[in-house]
């Protein structure tokens, strides 16, 4: 509603009779506040004005301001705190969270899709369509946005997480928060974490780490392409700056240590690198291309809560990094062809390899944090399953089934076999042999057969018979109910295309469908693959998006696919269009 500049119609002291007035409202829409609070919202004496505006696309809209900061608006008679409100009172209203890449779409002006919810393990708040909610960010419960729920907290689980979730109202960055002071949110510590790690202070409200420096982890960010065309850019920010995690061992553990971001960026580099030669590569793997190394090797050895960007470090690049290490005698790097380098031998009798020690798993870490998952990635259990069609409905009406019932394959061939033998169709003479009936003829036979074939093996009527059926599907996410669609799932669609300047770059469509979030798909890529990923709508697909990477990526996006989320290989198509060894890219 506000992302775009709104009109002033008139800017007022606010009377006597309706701060008292704003006062009952306020305690009236908000049961969670108590006397004291609403007092403290709209103050008895303080300084409050009412400014009325016209939104861009001509909504009137009421605003409350207080101490120069607009603490609530209304519209169409319905009050609505705004964000610096809830940073004082985070518990007003259930508070649902999401991704840091996804706050600057609401920002623009996009409501909140239900694939970009994360489902905390106390599963999500229980709301009615239409109820007033918060979004928060990963790991801070500071909101950032207020919406409406557009369906309720049971519809959400059983569509899956599809669709429209809530349509945003306000946000942190938009012109109603521009109107006050600009501050960023606090640091409000989640629930979940551990009490000695929360301030002792009242409200656990602390004045540390702003929202820009807590959420380092991922931001979109504005970056132009050489066509000049501005497009989003899903941008990891790394080692937050703010605060270490205690966890990770080896790696600025002592909170006054002063090492600037890009010394620590250095160690990390340097401890991924040996850590991968002595634990992860083999004589065997030799030659090995570097940008296989990076990826498929080093990237991996990154402590949790820890993103590597070499980009951050002193090397700025990955070549002049391993022109160092050969330098040092650790390796040795050769052209095998043009334009590509493979490490073709490895000193793992080298002091630093064999002095190196591998850093202990943090025993706090619970999750995932690469790629920002809150938890690890699970993916779903896709049944494949028959629908009867009209043509079909005869045979199965016996079964008690008709027009559009959902079976599975084990279910079609058992209702098959008690037909055959029900209505005595199995040959006396030859047991795997089944006479076709007019019935199963109509059903199974093409018209110019119906005159010849009289007979069929049982395992050719079978296939016929589910050949005919139409394709439906069961998908099941972890800790949710199955979800049953007709049609063949859309398995992952990775595809090369040309872009300006001759370049390719690597699309791959349909990750939602698999429980995936593609902005993390691109934040993850971009770390692995050092190139800038961008997240745009899916053309011809509603409420999808697809996620472009500069190069040929298919090695990379394929290993991340199969070998850590574990998806089979026949729900993608694509993979075959991976870069040649030696080929560049």
């Amino acid at each position: 509603m506000f992302s775009k500049a709104f009109r002033v119609k008139s800017n007022t002291a606010i009377k006597g009779s309706d701060r008292r007035k704003l006062r009952a409202d306020v305690a009236a829409a908000f049961s969670a506040l108590g006397t004291d609070q609403a007092s403290a919202l709209v103050p008895g004496k303080e300084e409050l004005s009412i400014v009325k505006l016209y939104a861009h696309r001509g909504d009137a809209v009421t605003v409350y301001v207080s101490g120069g900061n607009p603490v609530l608006f209304e519209l169409e008679k319905n009050l609505y705190p705004t964000v610096y409100t809830l940073w004082s009172y985070p518990d007003l209203l259930p508070a649902f969270t999401t991704w840091p890449l996804v706050l600057e779409k609401l920002v623009g002006g996009a409501d909140l899709m239900l694939p970009g919810i994360v489902v905390p393990p106390a599963g999500l708040p229980q709301v009615q369509k239409g109820d007033l909610c918060a979004i928060v960010l990963v790991g801070n419960r500071a909101p950032v946005a207020i919406g409406v729920a557009a369906m309720s907290t049971s519809e959400m689980l059983t569509s899956g997480l599809k669709g429209r979730g809530f349509s945003v109202l306000h946000t942190y960055k938009d012109h109603l928060w521009r109107s006050g002071d600009k501050s960023s949110p606090p640091f409000i510590a989640p629930l979940t974490l551990d009490p000695s790690d929360v301030s002792e202070e009242k409200g656990s409200v602390q004045a540390g780490p702003t929202l820009q420096d807590d959420m380092r982890s991922l931001t979109l960010e504005r970056k132009e392409e050489e066509n000049g065309e501005d497009q989003q850019m899903c941008r990891e920010k790394t080692l937050p700056e703010a605060s270490e995690d205690p966890g990770v061992r080896g790696l600025n553990p002592d909170p006054a240590d002063s090492k600037t971001l890009q010394e620590q960026m250095d160690e990390l580099l340097q401890q991924c690198f040996l850590h991968a030669l002595k634990c992860r590569v083999k004589k065997t793997d030799l030659p090995l291309l570097t940008s296989a190394f990076l990826g498929s090797h080093v990237f991996s050895c990154c402590p949790e809560g820890w993103q590597l960007d070499i980009k951050k470090s002193s090397y700025k690049k990955l070549s002049k990094f391993l022109q160092q290490m050969q330098q040092e005698q650790i390796i040795q790097v050769k052209e095998l062809s043009k334009g590509v380098e493979s490490i073709v031998a490895v000193d793992w009798k080298h002091p630093r390899i064999t002095s190196f020690v591998i850093p202990e798993p943090s025993p706090t870490s619970q999750t995932i944090q690469e790629g920002s998952r809150e938890q690890p990635y699970h993916p779903p259990d896709i049944k494949p399953l028959y629908c009867v069609p009209a043509s079909m409905s005869l045979l199965f009406q016996e079964s008690g089934h008709k027009k559009g019932s959902i079976l599975e394959g084990s279910e079609v061939r058992m209702i098959i076999i008690n037909y055959a033998k029900k209505n005595d169709l199995v040959d006396a003479d030859n047991k795997n042999l089944v006479h076709l009936d007019p019935i199963l003829c109509d059903c199974i036979l093409e018209k110019s057969e119906q005159h010849i074939v009289m007979k069929l093996p049982w395992d050719s009527l079978l296939t016929r018979c589910l050949g005919k059926l139409q394709p439906a599907y069961q998908v099941t996410f972890p800790r949710q109910e199955p979800i049953v669609k007709k049609g063949k799932i859309c398995p992952i669609d990775i595809t090369l295309a040309q872009r300006a300047s001759n370049k390719k770059v690597t699309v791959v469509r349909n990750l939602e469908a698999y429980g995936l979030d593609p902005c993390t798909v691109a934040a993850t890529l971009q770390q692995r693959c050092q190139a800038s990923t961008t997240v745009t709508p899916a053309p011809g697909a509603k409420d999808s998006l697809q996620v472009q990477i500069q190069g040929n990526q298919v090695h990379h996006l394929g290993r991340l696919l199969l070998e850590e989320y574990q998806l089979p290989r026949k729900h993608i198509q694509g993979l075959e269009k991976a870069p040649k060894p030696g080929k560049k890219k």
